[in-house]
């Protein structure tokens, strides 16, 4: 054998030089682990590549949040069940779930608080919002129970199970503890590392948005959901951070406008006791949310003491539609983007139907929503508590929250918003009753829209939201609502004079409702002179003969029949008539509509002979109207009323008896027209002298009106001067 050939070489820090001859095998294993035990930050050779979970926070012992409230307001029942789990046995998993901002978070941090401070329990906190800080997190948590720091970096490299190892150290804890996974929002990461589990010497608390996962429903889970405060509460929240902002009631107006979400509460607390420059009171941050909620409330966000996006209302729902992008549902997005154009109100699930069904169209937007996705994306909404679902009116519906759908519709591409307001608009269109000026029956199920309407009127004016709104007043002054039919017709106007002018006929539709709901409210002399200008207005852009135009005749002749000028009424009423006649046909709902009218100023003019000629028109609606057609019901009414006018009582008893039960059974026992009949029969039992039955009816008809136009109105005051009048009456008859 040769000598061997001399090598020189050099070796530094813990590097290592072998000379050697002949064939020999070395195996030599280093293990780094820094600067203290159990640190997973060894130097790594150049171009290495880190190990699997290196993500360590700086604590696993306190909780890394951001700014807790000082008092959690409402938790109460809550906090209640959460504190029997960690004083208990062990060996449960406890899932809050909720729309982000919620306070779930807050809820677990006081927990956390009290295990640790009251009940001697090891508090143990990681960050499970994404897979490497939950695995950095749970190791670290593993080092804290005593694992040794070669088996945390066998862990962390992959060498050994990581959570088997976390869960050992956790079984084999000399102290009990609880555990807090917050934001897992993503299940998955959860599942695929094992990583949640059970263990006898401690209680494990999640806070997550997914609350539809099957991973909560395993053995030993349970489920709380997590929603917004009460309203008292949310105001105690605002006045907690800002006590010297306003007045208890100034906090509750502050508290409903940001839905009482706690994080924007807690932001809006913030920014009003931390402000320099300005120090406005609630009442100015009230009036100041309207021009930009979101934008407002974020900046609070310095004052807080954290400005990560998840701490911040404009960004806290982005995370949750990023993470369904990631899950292959980015037309979640446009879903929610659709919800936005809409109020936080319950929206009916037929209300999207069209949308499934591919009938109106939003494959042309960015992400697209195609047919089939809309199923999907719902779901995946409904999975990271973007919306819920609710019961209303007997229907499947579901909400949002307010800030959330502001927040929401701040960030649609201004390229975008015209085509969802457009399809937001038509999917009300097709989901309201049908639009008739004379109403069929009394229509259910529309309140659910009235909101939604009222938003896109608000948010997006044009002529199909106020055609909406003008829709949406019918159907209010169908249903007796007149006072909201009102406001709603007024809106409709401002809003038609400001997008479409004057001469537009929806604004002139908007006038018309107006001075219907006016009238209805007993203002007859408002109405009047609104039908008026409307009428004027018609006749000279739409054309005497426009069924528009023949309307606003009938609205005229009404108003005029109620403030005494009953010659002029009959000459409108026959205008309407005639035309209607001519243009829609003998046999149209709202011909005969208009010949009923016509009954009631004939009888106050005393033209008995016209008036029994005229009351052949019952005989036809019986003939040409459906089965209980509420014209037919308006055509006994104003036939009983006009024989009590002549002073037929006898004939008009049965009449009225008769109208007031079809009455009651289809529009309800509170519907004006139903207290009006009332009336119609209290004052006909009074001119056949029968005051105990007449004042017993009139009695119960100033309560009833008492409750439902007010003890102010126009109609409970008269009635009130008859009662005093009849009974005096009635203690003068021998």
């Amino acid at each position: 054998m040769s000598d061997p050939m001399p090598i020189d070489g050099r070796a530094s820090g813990q590097g290592r030089v072998f000379q050697t001859g002949g064939d020999q095998y070395i195996e030599e294993h280093h293990h780094h682990y820094g600067a203290g035990p159990g640190s997973l930050l060894a130097p790594q050779p150049v171009g290495a590549r880190p190990p699997r979970g290196a993500s360590v926070p700086d604590s696993v012992r306190v909780p890394l949040v951001g700014r807790a409230p000082g008092i959690l307001r409402d938790r109460a029942d809550l906090m209640e069940r959460l504190r029997a789990a960690v004083t208990g046995p062990g060996g449960d998993i406890h899932v809050l779930h909720g729309l982000g901002g919620c306070g779930k978070t807050a809820v677990a941090h006081a927990l956390f608080t009290e295990a640790v401070r009251d009940h001697g329990r090891v508090g143990l906190w990681v960050n499970a919002s994404e897979r490497i800080s939950l695995r950095g997190g749970m190791l670290a948590v593993a080092g804290d129970r005593g694992a040794t720091a070669g088996e945390l970096a066998a862990a962390a490299g992959g060498q050994r199970a990581a959570a088997d190892l976390v869960w050992h150290y956790l079984d084999h804890s000399a102290q009990r503890w609880l555990l807090v996974l917050d934001n897992a929002d993503d299940p998955t990461a959860l599942e695929e590392g094992g990583w949640l589990r059970t263990s006898p010497l401690g209680t494990v608390l999640v806070t997550t948005r997914h609350a539809t996962s099957p991973l909560w429903r395993g053995a030993g889970s349970a489920r709380h959901p997590v929603g917004v405060l009460p309203e008292a509460d949310a105001a105690q929240v605002l006045c907690d951070l800002a006590p010297d902002a306003g007045t208890a009631e100034s906090a509750r107006k502050v508290a409903r406008r940001l839905g009482c979400l706690p994080l924007a509460l807690t932001l809006a607390g913030s920014h009003l006791s931390h402000q320099l420059l300005e120090s406005w009171s609630m009442d100015e941050y009230d009036r100041k949310l309207s021009e930009d909620s979101t934008a407002l409330v974020d900046r609070g966000a310095a004052g807080s003491g954290s400005g990560q996006s998840r701490h911040l209302v404009g960004r806290t729902w982005q995370l949750s539609l990023d993470a369904l992008a990631g899950q292959s549902l980015p037309e979640a997005t446009t879903l929610l983007r659709l919800l936005s154009c809409w109020a936080a109100d319950p929206v009916p699930l037929s209300v999207l139907m069209p949308v499934a069904r591919g009938e109106v169209d939003f494959g042309h937007l960015d992400p697209p929503l195609a047919a089939d996705r809309v199923e999907p994306a719902l779901r995946g909404l409904l999975d990271h508590s973007l919306i819920g679902m609710v019961e209303a009116d007997g229907r499947r519906c579901v909400e949002a929250h307010g800030v959330l759908l502001d927040s929401v519709a701040a960030g649609v591409p201004d390229a975008q918003r015209a085509a969802l307001a457009e399809g937001a608009g038509r999917l009300l269109e097709a989901a309201l009753p049908p639009d008739e000026a004379v109403p069929t029956g009394t229509p259910t199920g529309w309140e659910l829209f009235a909101p939604h309407i009222s938003r896109l009127l608000r948010t997006a004016p044009g002529e199909r939201p106020v055609g909406l709104a003008v829709r949406i007043t019918r159907l209010m002054r169908h249903a007796g609502n007149h006072p909201g039919a009102l406001k709603q017709a007024r809106y409709a106007a401002d809003a038609a004079e400001r997008c479409l002018g004057r001469e537009h006929p929806v604004f002139l539709a908007a006038r018309d409702a107006e001075a219907w709901a006016l009238h209805y409210l007993a203002h007859f002399s408002d109405a009047e002179a609104v039908h008026r200008q409307t009428l004027a207005a018609r006749e000279r852009i739409l054309g005497p003969d426009h069924p528009e135009t023949l309307r606003s005749h009938l609205g005229l002749a009404l108003s005029l029949n109620l403030v005494g000028r009953n010659e002029e009424a009959v000459r409108s009423f026959r205008s309407a008539v005639d035309g209607q006649r001519r243009v829609l046909g003998a046999d149209a709902a709202e011909t005969l509509f208009s010949r009923v009218s016509t009954l009631e100023p004939l009888s106050q003019l005393g033209r008995s002979g016209e008036f029994d000629e005229a009351a052949q028109v019952i005989e036809d609606c019986a003939q040409l109207l459906p089965p209980d057609h509420l014209t037919t019901v308006l055509a006994h009414h104003c036939y009983g009323e006009g024989l009590r006018v002549l002073g037929r009582y006898a004939e008009a008893e049965s009449v009225a008896r008769r109208t007031l039960a079809d009455r009651t059974r289809l529009q309800g026992p509170e519907h004006p027209l139903t207290l009006a009949v009332l009336s119609l029969t209290a004052r006909v039992a009074r001119g056949l002298g029968k005051y105990g039955e007449a004042i017993a009816t009139l009695q119960e008809l100033i309560e009833r009106r008492e409750q439902v136009l007010g003890s102010e109105h126009l109609f409970v005051i008269e009635n009130r001067e008859w009662l005093a009048e009849w009974q005096a009456e009635a203690e003068a008859r021998p």
